[in-house]
């Protein structure tokens, strides 16, 4: 439950520091009465080759080869009461991306200010609990639906595949590649306030849940909260069509977990529901397209499980529900999605293997009252492996091609396709 608790997404140990999730924080034995700061960090690099379906559009053509990767820094403390009461802190902080051209990780433009203005706190939450009687989270992280996730399979490569922020799949354009949510563990769920428990395992189950009263961070939504309006983190409905959507309000979600370690085998498996609502439109009546339907609740099931025996882990994971890519609230009359992901990862000594493969259908860009409702279908394959020189440095190389289609769709190119792929090699280095 401790490792649980601290780390974001679970890692394969010290192999890798996964760009899907936070990396996890050292799991320091804390002795009574005493406290263990610690200032963690993260650095991967990589360089690649890819192609897409926009390589060359109109506006320019992309250069084929090109570099990218991410920084961030883990700071925080762990601590025990005399009386046993374990709590701590952490604090993740990244680089934010900027516009073209500009470097020094500047905000915007050709005349933007470098500095702090180029990093940004992706989570920031405390906890408070024990291992008998479970741990309490508050703040800006995951929730009990991302930190259950069981049978999605990252740990190898750059560690995240069509799940990252700075890794091989931030280089391809964005039309091009896949976009799914089969990923729990998105910032479109965690970089959120929330309060989380998570129970201790009691003959292998464990359970938690989570509420989230709106989708803003910490500070967010108060610098103008002169009154109801857009500016405002606690909307609960609002005149402006571009709120309506994309902000939600009274996010739950539940799962339970079981683990098994038998005959040399560690078996997981798990279960969990996600649901959360739209803010109301009170604006002016809108005759046609997804605000006149309007949007159904976020309701999002996932099951999943992995077997892990001698280095091999083998894993799978479903979900769906009423809900688009990056957990989009859905049109009223549009298709539910489903999506699937199977992946495996081999451990031998130094070296790591790995692979992927995920398919999903969601309602992609159709909206209701259209003549036809075609599917947006998606998939991706995923390969990669690494050497670990050692726990705090890993060199990867990643392969990824991925391909879109929904017929009418016009950013997928005119005949509702796109598809991409890349192959970039790197290295990652934690402390």
């Amino acid at each position: 439950m401790r490792k649980l608790l601290l780390a974001s997404v679970a890692t394969a140990g010290a192999t890798l520091a996964m760009t899907g999730g936070a990396m996890a924080q050292p799991v320091k034995p804390v002795a009574p009465g005493t406290v263990v700061v610690h200032v963690n960090g993260y650095l991967q690099f990589e360089i690649a080759g890819y192609g897409s379906t926009f390589n060359r559009t109109a506006s320019g053509k992309l250069n084929p080869i090109t570099t990218d990767g991410d920084a961030r820094i883990y700071a925080g403390f762990d601590a025990q009461s005399v009386s046993g009461l374990e709590y701590g802190a952490q604090i993740e902080a990244r680089t934010s991306t900027s516009d073209a051209g500009v470097g020094a990780n500047k905000s915007t433009g050709t005349t933007g200010t470098a500095g702090l203005n180029g990093l940004y706190v992706k989570r920031a939450y405390g906890y408070i609990g024990t291992t008998d009687s479970g741990f309490l989270r508050i703040g800006q992280g995951d929730s009990a639906f991302t930190l259950d996730q069981t049978g999605v399979v990252e740990a190898f490569g750059d560690g995240a595949q069509w799940n990252t922020d700075g890794g091989v799949y931030s280089l391809l354009p964005s039309n091009a590649a896949p976009s799914q949510f089969v990923y729990a563990d998105t910032s479109n769920l965690y970089a959120t306030d929330k309060v989380v428990y998570l129970s201790p395992a009691i003959a292998g189950f464990s359970i938690g849940a989570g509420y989230e009263p709106n989708s803003n961070g910490l500070k967010e939504g108060y610098a103008s909260n002169t009154g109801a309006s857009s500016t405002s983190a606690a909307l609960s409905s609002s005149i402006a069509a571009g709120d309506i959507g994309k902000r939600r309000k009274n996010t739950v979600d539940a799962a339970v977990q079981y683990v098994l370690k038998a005959d040399g085998v560690a078996y997981k498996a798990n279960a969990a529901i996600l649901y959360g609502a739209p803010i109301d439109y009170i604006g002016p009546k809108v005759t046609t397209g997804a605000l006149h339907y309007g949007y159904d609740n976020l309701e999002v099931y996932q099951v999943g499980g992995q077997a892990t025996f001698a280095g091999l882990t083998l894993g799978a994971n479903i979900k769906g529900g009423q809900v688009l890519d990056g957990y989009a609230f859905k049109p009223k009359g549009a298709r539910d999605a489903f999506t699937y992901i199977l992946g495996a990862s081999y451990v031998m000594g130094p070296v790591v293997l790995g692979g992927s493969y995920f398919n999903g259908q969601t309602a992609g860009s159709y909206t209701p009252g259209a003549k036809e409702a075609h599917t947006l279908t998606e998939y991706g394959v995923a390969a990669g492996g690494n050497y670990v020189i050692s726990p705090n440095l890993s060199l990867f190389v990643q392969y990824l091609y991925g391909h879109r289609k929904q017929i009418g769709n016009a950013a997928l190119s005119a005949h509702g396709n796109a598809q991409a792929q890349a192959i970039g090699v790197g290295g990652t280095f934690k402390w």
